[in-house]
């Protein structure tokens, strides 16, 4: 559960950001927000929740 906040956290303010400097409309934003509920409602969706929590275990993994 707070893998899935922090990541929904951080695209929305990657998202913010690039409305704000790289000229992104609003109507960009809420094009992309409705494909993201259309696509977490296909049968793809574990298959991505799976990618992104195995990219997480491998970041969280590195050691500096």
């Amino acid at each position: 559960m707070i893998l899935s906040i922090s990541g929904v956290v951080l695209l929305g303010v990657i998202v913010f950001l690039f409305c704000r400097k790289d000229g992104l409309k609003a109507s960009h934003c809420f094009v992309c927000a409705l494909f993201g509920f259309y696509l977490a409602s296909t049968a793809i969706a574990p298959s991505i929740k799976a990618g992104g929590e195995s990219l997480a275990s491998i970041l969280g993994g590195i050691k500096f």
